[in-house]
């Protein structure tokens, strides 16, 4: 099987996730997107994330409720330990032998995945897809990034074009504060989870 991930904090979870996902599933042909909510990531060590691991991962559930071919991954939020991405893809990898995993990043990750550790093991566990926004990123910068890190590391690391317009988890989760509505950014089912349980209020 052809599995996407999706890895991110999702806190929010908001529309701009789902589309790049349904992008990659529908472009590349995958039989499955795994959205994996980040348990604790090592990028955010002196940033806790604001919501608990639980409320991510069913504001996750009720977004892709219903929707073809996406589901929820809990390997991370599982986990007690810091959470890296080759480690990760490499526990996949060996209890799915059967399965080509495509990890999608977005721009800046690809410019910044050789600070991560061990970014040699990661390349070697999967086909990267970057995700290049038309409207912002320079398609030509990240193709000369990909056709670098290819021959440095002989990974599989494919542009993404995509015409997913931009949001931010930070921007909604200041409308929250703000009582702006977010009922353009996240699905219906996330936004009435937010209100219910009061979710990044001051």
């Amino acid at each position: 099987m052809k599995i996407g991930i999706m890895g991110g904090t999702f806190d929010p979870i908001h529309n701009a996730h789902l589309m790049l996902a349904e992008y990659a599933y529908r472009k590349y042909r995958l039989d499955e997107v795994w959205f994996m909510p980040n348990g604790n990531p090592p990028h955010k060590q002196n940033q806790k994330c604001r919501t608990d691991a639980g409320s991510r991962a069913e504001m996750v559930r009720l977004a892709i409720a219903g929707r073809e071919g996406f589901r929820l991954e809990e390997y991370e939020i599982r986990r007690k330990e810091i959470s890296y991405s080759y480690e990760t893809l490499e526990h996949f990898r060996a209890v799915f032998p059967g399965h080509h995993f495509y990890f999608i990043i977005g721009a800046d990750s690809l410019f910044s995945i050789e600070s991560w550790v061990h970014p040699e093991r990661l390349l070697k566990t999967c086909t990267i897809l970057a995700a290049c926004r038309a409207e912002v990123n320079r398609h030509d910068i990240m193709e000369e990034k990909i056709r670098e890190l290819n021959r440095k590391y002989k990974a599989d690391i494919r542009l993404l074009i995509t015409p997913v317009s931009g949001t931010a988890s930070q921007i909604i989760r200041q409308k929250c504060r703000n009582g702006s509505s977010i009922a353009e950014e996240v699905p219906e089912a996330v936004e009435a989870y937010i209100i219910s349980h009061h979710l990044y209020q001051n």
